[in-house]
């Protein structure tokens, strides 16, 4: 971005208008506006000189772009240049369609070849792999990182990422041993982010990770004489959690009220009849092992099993019977065990609760913690008819979200309760996928372990299925008294604050930036990626340059005085010396001081 520096002599301004045709001036309402200065200054680091003309013009406000900028960082994990100009060509909603249509790529198949490299590597280290055979946490860590440092499918995995913390597993348990499971898991939510919400949830019903962490794989029917009765952590979490939460709604998010009490959705003992409908569900066999080889079998456990394909029916361990379900409703009786699965998913999803639960948490993973009333209305319309009659659309529902007013017009980003803390995952994503990065193998592996630790947060790691934080936590002070919340200021404590801080110090550095890294060093050579400052390093030699660079593609031109203020200070005084290369220091400190500021933390 240009600076414009321009001294117009007031004797020298000449302006003609037609008063009748324009009602302002300026910001490219220029027409019949003839301007001239004493003077045009220039600067050999510029594109061009600041022409007086420009008060008037509008060149090099950059406002398309840097909405643009702004609404990518709503609606990605991390985005390129090439992706503004292509939201700048077709528009939002142009762009938001050419997304949902475009071909999308899968974890599994990164997976698989970077696993295959592991123990390849490994073997010629000298590591007996014989007993290899499955991956884990840590290779499905460096497929997701590998494809979405350079996927185009960039708003399919932001929904994706948004739905995984709604329709939580975790590998912040035992799971972390199945990196096939996570990544077929991650792949479902890939595949469903613009379907039918009945669908996905179907799908995720019969997920074998899904069953492992909430429970329902191996449920068993009631068996009286031995005390037996079925698990009811799924049954209660898809209602409390992934479909109608604990109360009844209106359409626009708020409690009904009974006798000025909110109405509970369900009890326990809706909770006991549900859980008879997730019973008899077991794994579809196993994977080559070296250990056990048994075929598809009830009660087999996951160690050696098929992670990936659904779960299968053992009707003989499937409750049998009519279940009753919410209001009088109750399954088919004679169903098989995934009709009442069927039946049941199907009922809850046509609950006039799911609309409003739903879109509202939506609304805040993609746009802004509080989203008012109105706007949980408009978009549960939308979820209660896509336009052709469908309901359950994500792809609509998404559509709706990002380009409502609230997310879109301008008044809403200037209020403060307009905003939401960045997640942790999201910032680190979108420097990542920013700024030009190297690596000899041209891997973009990363293991993640030392953000996590640092900052808490990983993708599938959330430390419970209630995510890394509820959708109604607030912290004490200002934003409690408001009556608002703030989701993301749960993970955001003394301790990760400045593990965050550490992080971006290492990815900044002059020397040694380390974007991504992985722990294979023993075994295979030039693992790391690292920071390629060439382009920032161009702009350095004027900081107001590179101030404006980095509010363009980080801050949405959003960067406030008092921050612009601090950054121009500090690099001002980082001037040429023998040595050490003033320039690259001067990058350093810029994006670290825009990477750990409020005006990047802050997402308006």
């Amino acid at each position: 971005m240009k600076r414009s520096i321009i001294i117009i002599l007031i004797g020298a301004l000449c302006i003609s208008y037609n008063v009748n045709a324009q009602t302002y001036l300026g910001a490219g309402n220029d027409n019949g506006v003839t301007i001239s200065s004493s003077s045009e200054v220039s600067n050999p680091d510029w594109q061009g000189p600041a022409s007086a003309s420009n008060t008037f013009s509008g060149d090099g406000m950059k406002v398309d772009y840097l909405e643009c900028s702004r609404f990518l960082t709503q609606a990605s994990l991390g985005f390129e240049e090439s992706h503004i100009q292509d939201v700048l060509s077709m528009g939002f909603s142009g762009w938001i369609d050419d997304q949902i249509s475009k071909p999308y790529e899968y974890v599994t198949p990164e997976l698989d070849w970077i696993w295959e490299a592991v123990k390849d590597s490994a073997a010629a280290a000298g590591q007996d792999v014989s007993e290899w055979f499955r991956s884990n946490w840590v290779e499905f860590n460096y497929a997701w990182w590998e494809l979405n440092m350079q996927n185009e499918d960039i708003l399919r995995h932001r929904v994706a990422a948004a739905l995984s913390e709604i329709l939580v597993i975790s590998k912040n348990s035992d799971l972390r041993q199945y990196g096939d499971g996570l990544a077929s898991y991650y792949d479902l939510l890939l595949e469903h982010a613009f379907g039918n919400y009945n669908e996905l949830l179907y799908d995720v019903t019969l997920n074998p990770m899904m069953g492992f962490y909430l429970s329902h794989l191996n449920n068993p029917k009631t068996i009286p004489s031995e005390n037996i009765s079925p698990d009811e952590n799924y049954a209660r979490e898809i209602m409390q959690l992934f479909t109608i939460g604990l109360y009844e709604l209106n359409p626009d998010g708020t409690r009904q009220l009974s006798g000025g009490d909110p109405i509970p959705t369900y009890d326990q003992d809706d909770i006991k009849e549900f859980a008879k409908v997730f019973t008899g569900l077991g794994v579809s066999g196993g994977i080559p092992n070296p250990y056990n080889n048994d075929g598809p079998y009830f009660g087999r456990g996951l160690f050696t099993a098929n992670t990936v394909d659904p779960m299968i029916m053992y009707e003989n361990w499937h409750e049998p019977g009519v279940k009753y379900l919410l209001n009088n409703d109750q399954t088919p009786n004679n169903a098989t065990g995934l009709q009442d699965i069927a039946y049941a998913v199907n009922h809850l999803c046509n609950h006039p609760n799911v609309g409003p639960f739903i879109g509202y948490r939506l609304i805040q993973r993609l746009v802004k913690s509080n989203p008012s009333p109105a706007y949980v209305s408009r978009i549960t319309n939308v979820w209660n008819n896509n336009g052709s009659g469908e309901r359950g659309d994500l792809g609509a529902v998404v559509k709706a979200i990002l380009l409502d007013e609230e997310a879109r017009d301008c008044e809403y980003q200037t209020l403060w309760q307009s905003s939401k803390l960045k997640e942790p995952m999201m910032r680190y994503m979108q420097f990542a996928r920013a700024v030009d990065k190297s690596n000899p193998n041209n891997f973009f592996w990363n293991v993640n372990y030392r953000f996590k630790e640092e900052a808490l947060q990983d993708i599938l790691y959330a430390p419970s299925v209630f995510n890394f934080f509820t959708v109604d936590y607030t912290p004490v002070g200002h934003i409690d008294k408001q009556n608002l919340v703030a989701p993301e200021f749960k993970i955001h404590d003394s301790r990760s604050s400045i593990g965050y801080l550490n992080n971006v110090d290492r990815w900044v550095d002059a020397q040694y930036g380390q974007i991504l890294y992985t722990w294979e060093g023993q075994i295979m050579e030039n693992t790391e990626v690292v920071f390629v400052n060439t382009d920032w390093r161009a702009l350095a030699s004027d900081p107001e340059a590179l101030i404006n660079r980095i509010d363009e593609i980080f801050i949405n031109g959003k960067l406030s005085d008092n921050t612009r203020n601090i950054i121009r200070d500090a690099l001002n005084k980082i001037e040429s010396d023998s040595w050490y290369d003033h320039l690259e220091y001067r990058v350093e400190f810029a994006l670290y001081l825009a990477l750990i500021s409020p005006d990047f933390a802050i997402q308006k």
